[in-house]
């Protein structure tokens, strides 16, 4: 029995497992209509139910999990079935659901600006999306492959956006006060953004700012090029995985 539950509740089960996907997609929905009392500064009464009917769904969640700790943690420790399920509740994704859930019964707080920001915590919910949400967890094994690659052009931004500041800020003293305002122009320039409060007036000037918009055009279409192609090829290993499985069935 628990074996069909952690299945269904982590979706580790055949691609073409129903009740699995029904209850992801159940997930899903309630997870936003949970957010949905956020738009609104004032609870009314529909509201206060639809809070708490998906603050309870949270809850059986969380129950759920909890009572398949052991069956989830077994692949990353070797601890007892008991310390799997001391463990399971300071694991991040069991934290996250704790704090999704809290602000419902600390709503009651008196305090005003102390109750809006409990309110605030409620959108950590969203977090949750990553527990039912295959598309959510295919990016993130995008993001993971490909981190050296995204760090390298992280650096590789930094470093223009300094140095194009360091630039700017010693041909026009001018202009730009501070290093700051200069890092904020380099940003904005990097970004192709332009907002205009802050510009060059000299030739020199002009002319640093044509070459960081240049580069930022590249330097912004970098990362887009190596999600991208780390995209296409995760989902061919799945579908690849997903075929070979099919042919075992």
């Amino acid at each position: 029995m628990r074996q069909r539950i952690y299945a269904i509740i982590t979706d580790d089960s055949v691609t073409d497992d129903h009740v699995a996907h029904l209850y992801d997609w159940f997930m899903i929905v309630c997870i936003l209509l949970s957010l949905l009392p956020l738009c609104f500064k004032e609870l009314t009464r529909e509201l206060r139910i639809l809070e708490w009917a998906t603050t309870a769904v949270f809850i059986i969640d969380y129950l759920l999990r909890w009572s398949c700790a052991d069956l989830m943690l077994e692949e990353k420790a070797s601890e007892s079935r008991v310390m799997a399920f001391v463990l399971y509740p300071l694991t991040p994704l069991a934290l996250i659901d704790l704090v999704s859930i809290a602000p419902t019964f600390l709503h009651v707080s008196q305090v005003l600006r102390l109750s809006r920001l409990v309110r605030l915590m409620r959108v950590f919910r969203a977090v949750k999306l990553v527990h039912h949400s295959r598309s959510v967890q295919l990016v993130l094994r995008v993001l993971h492959r490909e981190r050296s690659a995204l760090l390298a052009v992280l650096v590789l931004a930094v470093g223009y956006v300094f140095i194009s500041a360091l630039l700017i800020f010693n041909v026009e003293p001018d202009t730009f006060s501070t290093f700051f305002d200069a890092l904020y122009w380099a940003v904005i320039s990097l970004s192709t953004i332009g907002y205009g409060d802050l510009y060059a007036t000299s030739v020199a000037g002009r002319a640093i700012s044509m070459v960081s918009a240049m580069m930022g055009i590249a330097v912004v279409a970098l990362p887009s090029g190596i999600i991208t192609a780390g995209f296409v090829e995760e989902l061919r290993d799945y579908n690849e995985a997903d075929e070979f499985a099919k042919r075992l069935r």
